[in-house]
């Protein structure tokens, strides 16, 4: 009796603490402790969450708040960006960014999509929302910053998955000129050693294996910690395995039992701006159309943003005005400037979540033609031995006589966008007869080597990109090989090679040889080109070399960067043909100098400047050379590094610490079994005081990835506990 006593007071405290926290009534109260029970949570032993649930939202309910566990503030903050709420938290500094979300994302639209998208979309995004506030129930510790109760709209806000949606493409600046008066846009100096966002994606085909099945690399660059990895399996056919966005409920850049996906950033043109002839007329704007002859007015509505002060919440309002091309986000000259970029959230939605149950090629390609990916190349392998890449398949159709690079004429009816291209228009590949298609964020040209489409063959418009040094090291490492494995595939990711010192290098020894012996540079810089001359171009933790071209890198293109954007060059190639004698040995004494300035010599390793470190759960990670850090021996992508690793100095440190690049890592071999590796950067939580908050680091570093737990027999004997929401 007293155990059915106390067990009575449990549940009526249980109760009073979620009502109290998120304001929850019985019904859904009930709801949630139900749905909870169709969810089984196992944690491996890296605590990796494999999430099994009767039916696709029984799943989705149990993977959010397994996400929430491992690091809700990432989940809110993403929110906060989608929703255009950042303010709110962090006060004025954020207005500008939430007002351009804004621009394209509102609320009450939302709610109405939510409302009329598909049912069985609709009871997904119910259980997102149930999920993360069964979470903030069961744990009164967690105090969000604003977000005390997720509503099932919220996911149509952020329904794509990449890093960097096309919404922020929209200059800050720029948008804060036009709609704060006396604000002037301070031009931004261009970085041109910037560490691009990107990826790598290669889908090999089983005529170029061992084994004679498909593989594939997923290995994404982003900002480090900006996915969560785990396992997706529902009744309902549902079975993924990857690496999904903090906050969204659907595997982005993963694979299941059939087939696997990887997306890479592309230069596909899917934003277009036009300049629109403003005319005010008793106090109203009107725009011009059909080439002058007939006067419109702007659409205008008021966007209030609330924002955080030392005295509490505040508020702006903000009147703003769009046309049928899109909203106005700056002024250029005496004309606005209006931008037309994809906005289909529930197809998007539909596309992200699709994906993941295909079953075959067909079923894939299905998915993709709900035309909703407006940034991303996807890279494709599958258990029937197929290989493609798909492009990006928002992609307008226009007319060929304007440059869309630049902002066209917006009163033209001819410069309006004519639908989208269909999925024949675009540069797709299905299993090229070289036997592999990568991607590296380059153009498409180049994706199967001699088996590629031609560029000749497509609108100027479907793709702006050029070849990079990542994808020439691509090629190098796919061509001519007919005997990878899932373990040789992991090798060539990590291959070491920097082809984007096979011509710069060369120019730089054959300006020192040409030195007059005289010049003090012939004796100051002769050690460092006798190791430079000799150096095989590979990264490694223990190479002097390594140093000095990174170092030397980073100068030259200081110095050469403007003049080699201008040229239409790729900095490799102005950097051997264009740069001068005295630029490039100039750039070698700098970085020598700051090699001894900050390391005591010139002649310092790689790994000792090099650094992967976690110290903090703050999502703008604080770094100090005082604590603990390992080495690191890939680097930079834009050198041709496959593994990327973004690294540079932070607030005084003399240390090169990496915040983006390799995140998460996986090779996959596709057969009537799915075998596969993968590692993700530092761990899996976010709380530093859990043992798996940092426990994947030294494998990172080395490229060391483990075994994929994704069947139930291959998780007997790693599994760290088997719970249920809420226990």
């Amino acid at each position: 009796m007293l155990k059915y006593f106390l067990r009575s007071i449990c549940l009526i405290s249980f109760a009073l603490v979620v009502a109290t926290h998120t304001f929850a009534n019985p019904d859904e109260l009930s709801r949630w402790q139900q749905q909870a029970r169709n969810v089984t949570i196992t944690r491996d032993d890296w605590g990796i969450a494999h999430v099994v649930g009767k039916t696709d939202a029984d799943t989705v309910f149990g993977a959010i708040y397994a996400q929430a566990e491992d690091d809700f503030n990432r989940i809110e903050t993403n929110y906060l960006n989608s929703i255009g709420r950042l303010a709110e938290a962090e006060g004025e500094k954020a207005i500008w960014s939430d007002l351009r979300q804004r621009l394209f994302i509102d609320e009450q639209e939302m709610k109405r999509l939510y409302l009329e998208s598909p049912d069985w979309l609709r009871k997904l995004m119910n259980a997102w929302a149930d999920g993360l506030n069964y979470y903030l129930a069961t744990h009164p510790n967690v105090k969000p910053r604003v977000i005390t109760k997720f509503e099932p709209w919220m996911p149509l806000t952020f329904s794509e998955g990449s890093i960097g949606g096309d919404i922020e493409s929209v200059d800050l600046g720029k948008l804060r000129a036009f709609y704060d008066k006396g604000f002037v846009a301070q031009s931004e100096p261009i970085d041109f050693t910037k560490e691009p966002t990107g990826s790598n994606g290669f889908a090999i085909s089983p005529s170029n294996t061992k084994n004679k099945k498909a593989l594939l690399l997923i290995n994404p660059h982003t900002s480090f910690f900006f996915r969560s990895e785990l396992q997706m399996t529902s009744g309902e056919g549902l079975n993924a395995y990857g690496a999904s966005t903090w906050g969204q409920f659907f595997i982005y850049q993963g694979f299941n039992e059939h087939c696997g996906w990887m997306h890479t950033s592309s230069k596909v043109d899917a934003i277009d701006e036009w300049l629109e002839s403003v005319v005010k007329v008793d106090g109203v704007f009107f725009h011009a159309v059909q080439n002058g002859k007939r006067l419109v007015p702007f659409r205008v509505s008021n966007k209030t943003i609330r924002y955080t002060t030392a005295n509490g919440l505040t508020e702006r309002t903000f009147t703003v005005f769009r046309t049928h091309h899109g909203p106005v986000v700056r002024a250029d000259g005496g004309k606005w400037v209006t931008v037309g970029l994809m906005n289909e959230p529930v197809k998007a939605l539909m596309q992200s979540y699709g994906r993941t149950k295909a079953k075959n090629y067909n079923e894939f390609k299905k998915v993709m033609e709900l035309q909703a990916n407006s940034s991303n190349a996807t890279l494709y392998a599958d258990a029937d031995g197929n290989t493609a890449y798909f492009h990006p398949n928002f992609v307008p159709r226009r007319d060929p006589k304007f440059d869309w690079t630049k902002p066209v004429d917006g009163s033209d009816p001819a410069a309006d966008w004519k639908g989208l291209l269909s999925f024949d228009e675009l540069p797709n590949l299905k299993n090229p007869a070289s036997g592999w298609v990568y991607n590296s964020n380059n153009h498409p040209w180049s994706a199967a080597g001699p088996s590629s489409l031609k560029k000749s063959d497509f609108p100027k418009y479907v793709d702006s990109g050029v070849e990079s040094a990542r994808g020439l090291h691509a090629i190098r490492v796919l061509k001519d090989r007919k005997d990878f494995t899932l373990e040789s595939l992991n090798t060539a990711a990590y291959d070491s090679y920097l082809p984007w010192f096979e011509t710069t290098i060369p120019a730089l020894v054959k300006a020192w040889d040409a030195l007059p012996a005289s010049d003090p540079m012939k004796a100051s810089l002769a050690g460092q080109i006798a190791e430079l001359r000799k150096w095989d171009l590979r990264w490694s933790v223990d190479s002097v070399p390594t140093s000095l071209g990174n170092f030397w890198a980073d100068e030259i293109i200081k110095k050469i960067g403007a003049a080699a954007m201008g040229s239409g060059m790729s900095f490799e190639d102005y950097i051997a043909t264009k740069a001068t004698s005295n630029q490039l040995l100039q750039a070698l004494s700098a970085a020598s100098n700051k090699l001894t300035a900050d390391f005591g010599k010139w002649q310092t390793p790689w790994g000792e400047i090099n650094r992967f470190q976690r110290i903090s759960a703050d999502i703008v990670h604080p770094f100090d050379d005082a604590a603990p850090s390992i080495p690191v021996g890939f680097t930079s992508g834009n050198l041709g590094s496959l593994a990327s690793f973004g690294a540079r100095p932070y607030k005084g440190s003399k240390k090169w610490y990496g915040t983006s690049g390799n995140s998460f890592v996986a090779v996959v071999e596709f057969g009537k079994t799915v075998r596969a590796k993968a590692v993700t950067a530092g761990g899996e939580s976010g709380d530093v005081r859990s043992k798996h908050f940092n426990d994947q680091a030294l494998r990172y570093s080395t490229g060391n990835l483990r075994d994929v737990y994704f069947y139930p027999s291959q998780l007997k004997g790693h599994t760290e506990r088997t719970y249920k929401p809420g226990k």
